[in-house]
C-alpha cells in the first residue's frame, strides 16, 4: 500500500512522519541526522511504496519564506534529484514546534521525554502531514 511521509527538515535533525495506507492518519516515525537523510529515504522507499513527500516550509507571519527557508531549498533539490518519480508537496510550517510541545503535554509524555528534541522533530513531521492530509481529502 502507498504511504506519504512528512518530513521537518532542519540543518541538525529531520523528524519523519508517516501516513496509514488509506492516507487518512499521519504518525510520527523516526528522527534522522540531516547528514543521513537522503540514505534513510532511500531504504525507507526500497522497503515501502511513497507515493508523495510532503515536507514543512519555514514562514514568517508576513507570509515571505523565513530564514531557514534557504536550508530548505537546498534539501528540496538533493529530495527531487534523489527521487524524481515521487512527487513533493511543501505544508507550511509556522507553529508546529509549539503545537508539537502541547501534544506531547496534552499526550501525557513526561517532562524528560519532551526535552528530547528528536520527539519535537518527529511530532512536528506528523503535524506537517496530518495538516496536509486534512486539506487534501
Amino acid at each position: 500500500m502507498n504511504r506519504i511521509l512528512g518530513i521537518d527538515y532542519g540543518k541538525k535533525r529531520v523528524g519523519i512522519a508517516t501516513s496509514d495506507p488509506l492516507g487518512i492518519f499521519a504518525s510520527a516515525l523516526e528522527t534522522v541526522a540531516t547528514a543521513n537523510i537522503i540514505e534513510y529515504l532511500k531504504n525507507y522507499t526500497r522497503e515501502n511504496k511513497v507515493e508523495r513527500f510532503v515536507v514543512g516550509y519555514p514562514m514568517n507571519l508576513n507570509n515571505k519564506p523565513a530564514e531557514a527557508a534557504a536550508y530548505v531549498d537546498e534539501f528540496l533539490v538533493r529530495l527531487k534529484k534523489n527521487f524524481p518519480d515521487i512527487p513533493v508537496s511543501l505544508e507550511d510550517e509556522r507553529f508546529t514546534s509549539r503545537l508539537a510541545m502541547r501534544a506531547m503535554i496534552d499526550g501525557g509524555m513526561k517532562k524528560m521525554d519532551r526535552r528530547e528534541k528528536s520527539n519535537v522533530d518527529k511530532i512536528s513531521a506528523a503535524i506537517i502531514l496530518q495538516t496536509y492530509l486534512d486539506r487534501n481529502k
